[in-house]
């Protein structure tokens, strides 16, 4: 069988690089992404390609580049994310902008691109690494889970306009884990004379909490590995620990009012 060629963006940290460095094991031929290579002068996991998400010239030149070099594209995890706190009353909304625009436009940009070689190979797997939090507006963290909850959706249009092309796509939905992701992370200001300041400041507090005890970035590797060897992937795929799958499950069953009053009981609004 033919070495399957991976293409992860922002694969060089967090949960990417635990998806390559998984895949690369298995024998997959990766390539992850970051912004900056020179930052990165000691990385051996898998290749990195230049990239950023956020700029259709860098995406379309990295792409030619492995093109010429492997000849194909078999699957593309969508990968790179940034997070991003604060009442959306406080959150500055350039910074919103370019949550959606890393977030939901990058992933969109990056599908959209590499669908003309999978449509030539008449072949392709596109798989999007989403949220949890996109499944329900999470306080201070709406403007996150708006941008994944986003993603969800227009993949699922996209999955149903592919189909005919041998193309198929996935959303895969992480709940928390240990990774690098909150020292990036942009954070509305906890300002003095807030109305939200109590209440932002210990939410604030149990979202840090959550990413450092969150589990190991491996699950997600394992996850995405058993979704590629799938010839008919499932439209949605969730990775957590058993309380932040079940949250999904009771968000379906319970009426609206009482789920809202779980969450804030849990963030203690």
């Amino acid at each position: 069988m033919e070495q399957k060629v991976v293409l992860i963006t922002g694969g060089s940290s967090g949960i990417g690089k635990s998806i390559g460095a998984y895949l690369a094991s298995k024998g997959l031929k990766v390539y992850g992404t970051t912004r900056n290579a020179e930052k990165h002068p000691d990385f051996r996991a898998f290749d990195l390609l230049e990239l950023d998400v956020r700029d259709a010239e860098s995406i379309q030149m990295a792409l030619r580049a492995l093109i010429a070099k492997e000849g194909r594209l078999d699957i593309l995890v969508n990968n790179a994310g940034i997070g991003i706190t604060g009442a959306v009353e406080e959150t500055p909304h350039e910074e919103i902008l370019k949550a959606f625009d890393t977030n939901f436009n990058g992933p969109l940009h990056m599908a959209k691109a590499v669908l003309p070689q999978m449509r030539k190979q008449k072949s392709g797997l596109i798989i999007n690494i989403t949220s949890i939090a996109g499944y329900m507006g999470l306080p201070y963290r709406g403007v996150y889970s708006a941008t994944k909850g986003a993603l969800e959706l227009v993949m699922e249009a996209m999955r149903m306009e592919t189909r005919s092309f041998g193309i198929r796509i996935t959303n895969l939905a992480p709940g928390d884990y240990a990774t690098n992701i909150a020292s990036g992370r942009y954070h509305a200001p906890v300002l003095e004379n807030s109305p939200y300041k109590e209440a932002y400041g210990r939410t604030l507090s149990l979202m840090n909490e959550g990413v450092e005890e969150g589990g190991d970035p491996a699950e997600v590797a394992q996850k995405v590995w058993g979704i590629i060897k799938i010839n008919n992937p499932k439209v949605h795929y969730r990775v957590g620990s058993f309380m932040q799958k079940f949250s999904l499950v009771l968000k379906k069953l319970l009426p609206d009012k009482v789920y809202e009053k779980l969450l804030l009981n849990h963030y203690k609004l």
